[in-house]
């Protein structure tokens, strides 16, 4: 296991409630979700970064007598580095230096599972190492194992500025079919009447378990950040015979960085084109108020935030005081408690989608004949056969279906619709 030393860095001119414990610890859970070991945290409170060095060459030299006492591997910042700065840190600490951004790529680089998810991380990385090629291009060539070296892995003899952006204009191509291909499925969805609804939060908030409860589904889940990288979408009958597509996407991050949503856009389309957002918030967290601003904030960036959102407040089997349930409560009208681990209230949350389209369903009372069970067969997936009565002559049917299908399906000659 690799071991490293953390510096959490809180500029004194970021305007926000997150005091330098708060930064230190989701850096922890952060690095948590890589094979390291943290062996020492440093806190650095500053008034502005500086050019050479961020946090100053004398508090830099005192970094390298600690990570020399520590053996360490390597020294994480909390900030993100510019390529000189990262340089001039790893020649006076002599250890490999990590930033934030490098830190969440690596998470990300661990966790894609499909072609595009792999696709995206490498652009990702790609871009972030287009403005590292300095000198001799030591950030290129680190070699061998550990955090910060998931990923393309090209040294310096092996690349340099014009491979890096054939490769990025590559991947650009590649993730353009992807979006195209995206697109194709959304437009079929929409042309049968299929909403979507999007799961967002923070990371670990519980949407890949939400979304397993919803729609049985087996996606992974894991108590760590970013487990669930690639989109999922799965289909969800209502309980009045409604279909939708519920997707969960990336989770969201405090401050996370405007290229990583740039690179993530194909994925985050889901957000974008979304009928509904659903925003799981995890209410037992100390920081679940910040949180929340956080997904605003990247909604806001992906100019989502006009979409209609329901607040899903979850975790509630992991909150002992019903007063603080309460308070969530009053804070966000448009939401639900629920605990996804335990289902509680799960139906609940159903009814509150459901309402949400119900101006898209109606109510057809109607005869077909008995030679007819195609159409009995279809009713069944398009909606919600609320009655059904095989009499004599024919076969009547009370049936919940979405309205744009309304006319597709009295079009056909063997439907009569009683009154």
């Amino acid at each position: 296991m690799e071991r490293v030393l953390l510096v959490t860095i809180k500029l004194r001119t970021e305007q926000d409630n997150w005091s330098i414990e708060d930064l230190a610890q989701e850096m922890e859970e952060l690095i948590g979700a890589t094979d390291t070991l943290v062996v020492d945290n440093i806190t650095c409170n500053i008034d502005l970064p500086t050019p050479n060095f961020f946090i100053g060459k004398g508090k830099a030299e005192e970094i390298s007598m600690i990570a020399l006492d520590a053996d360490v591997d390597a020294v994480i910042f909390s900030h993100d580095l510019s390529g000189t700065q990262q340089r001039n840190l790893e020649d006076v600490i002599g250890r490999k230096t990590i930033d934030r951004t490098q830190l969440i790529l690596d998470i990300f680089a661990h966790h894609a599972k499909s072609p595009e998810g792999k696709m995206q991380v490498e652009l990702a990385q790609l871009q972030y190492l287009m403005p590292r090629l300095l000198g001799k291009g030591l950030i290129l060539s680190r070699q061998g194992g550990g955090i910060g070296t998931s990923g393309p892995g090209e040294t310096k003899l092996e690349i340099d500025r014009r491979r890096i952006r054939t490769k990025v204009d590559k991947l650009t191509e590649d993730l353009r079919h992807v979006k195209l291909h995206r697109a194709r499925a959304r437009k079929q969805r929409k042309e049968n009447a299929v909403p979507s609804v999007a799961l967002v939060g923070y990371t670990n908030a519980g949407k890949s378990t939400l979304l397993n409860a919803l729609t049985s589904a087996d996606t992974i889940v894991r108590n760590g950040l970013f487990t669930t990288l690639d989109p999922l979408s799965k289909a969800l009958k209502l309980p009045n015979g409604e279909n939708i597509v519920v997707s969960d996407t990336v989770g969201f991050l405090h401050n996370l960085p405007h290229n990583l949503v740039e690179a993530f856009k194909a994925t985050l389309e889901e957000v974008i084109e979304a009928d509904l957002l659903l925003h799981v918030l995890d209410v037992s967290h100390p920081k679940a108020v910040e949180h929340y601003k956080s997904v605003i904030s990247v909604l806001e960036e992906l100019s989502a935030d006009d979409k209609p959102i329901f607040t899903v407040l979850n975790k509630i089997d992991l909150v002992e005081d019903p007063a603080l349930l309460r308070n969530c409560e009053a804070r966000y009208p448009e939401s639900v408690l629920i605990s996804a681990t335990t289902g509680k209230n799960l139906p609940g949350l159903l009814d509150k989608i459901q309402d949400k389209f119900k101006d898209a369903v109606a109510t057809l009372h109607m005869r077909i004949p008995h030679t007819r069970m195609d159409l009995v067969s279809q009713f069944y997936k398009i909606g919600k056969v609320v009655d059904i009565q095989y009499q004599q002559k024919s076969i009547k049917i009370t049936l919940n279906l979405p309205k744009v299908l309304l006319n597709k399906i009295l079009r056909d000659k063997d439907i009569e619709v009683i009154e």
